[in-house]
């Protein structure tokens, strides 16, 4: 087991999306642990005050070369890392062991056109935040005095898969915009791996979100953390699932809220029959007593969020996903 530093340079980051063809930012093996850092904020940086900007970010943002810029969306991402051994139909583990914004400042966005309601904020707006990462807290509106507690965690954490680009906007099979506000500090996720590698990508650091993320934007943060990342060749998955110190995760992501919920409900019945044994009617049935449904993202078109918490307490003698 191996420890790595993967600093984000133009030659280790990549805007938009997600390719199978891109080169590795870092290779590693099963059960490296690798400290990672990520920036944000790429299309906006001319407007970003000192405090949001580094000369790494800003190098990032003149020069990247053509060839890493691979997709449409916004997000520019820490990767891929190619994990030895990891094949198709295996598994990647990623435990998130540290999770901290490397910068004292953030920004949220309306976008026109975007949000939860597009129709009625239909100008853009750019608020950068400072955050108190001594007191863990972000004022907003400024000196108003409400104080949101800082939450860190990736918004994105994704595989490549056959397809030559993806977009890195809508979340799927592959993990990527999650969006999920649950996956802090102790995490796992669990993804399918669709390439050789695996090639796995992280970023989009939030600071605080609300479930949902309705005006498209959390506290967008540039983030560092520590990852160790596992291939499980004893697991089958063909959707993520994730695990918190208190919860088993199940996500779902479709066209529509009623699509999405319904997918995050057939995962988490799938996970109750696969590995603790219950009968699919006794696993809808539980779901419907214990299993407490969220809102994940409603604003990353074209694909909105359900996740799904079963209460790890419940469960006699499993500790964990598997």
């Amino acid at each position: 087991m191996r420890k790595h530093i993967l600093k984000a340079r133009c030659n280790t980051v990549h805007l938009g999306g997600f390719s199978h063809k891109l080169e590795p930012a870092l290779i590693i093996n099963s059960g490296d642990r690798i400290d990672v850092e990520t920036y944000t904020g790429y299309y906006l940086y001319d407007r970003a005050p000192r405090e949001f900007l580094t000369p790494e970010f800003l190098e990032i943002c003149h020069h990247l070369p053509a060839e890493r810029k691979v997709g449409v969306g916004p997000h520019l991402l820490t990767g891929p890392i190619y994990i030895n051994d990891a094949k198709p139909g295996d598994v990647l583990e990623i435990i998130l062991e540290n999770i901290y914004p490397s910068l004292p400042m953030g920004f949220n966005s309306i976008r026109p056109g975007w949000g939860a309601l597009p129709e009625q904020f239909t100008e853009a707006k750019l608020n950068f935040i400072p955050l108190d990462l001594e007191k863990k807290i972000a004022e907003f509106p400024l000196n108003s005095g409400i104080k949101i507690p800082l939450q860190p965690f990736f918004g994105i954490l994704g595989v490549a898969t056959e397809n030559t680009q993806r977009s890195s906007i809508p979340p799927g099979i592959y993990g990527g915009n999650i969006d999920c506000r649950e996956l802090q500090v102790g995490s796992r996720i669990f993804l399918p791996v669709f390439v050789p590698g695996g090639l796995f990508s992280i970023g989009d650091g939030h600071s605080a979100q609300g479930d949902g993320e309705i005006n498209v934007t959390a506290i967008e943060t540039s983030m560092n953390g520590t990852i160790q990342i596992k291939v499980r060749q004893d697991l089958q998955l063909i959707f993520p699932m994730a695990e918190t110190s208190t919860d088993i995760i199940s996500f779902g992501f479709g066209n529509t809220l009623d699509a999405a919920f319904e997918l995050a409900l057939k995962q988490m019945i799938s996970w109750l029959e696969n590995f603790v044994g219950l009968s699919a009617e006794d696993a809808y049935s539980l779901c419907s007593i214990a299993v407490n449904f969220h809102i994940t993202q409603v604003v990353n078109n074209p694909h909105k969020g359900v996740h799904g918490m079963l209460p790890k307490s419940i469960l006699p003698a499993i500790n964990s996903i598997i």
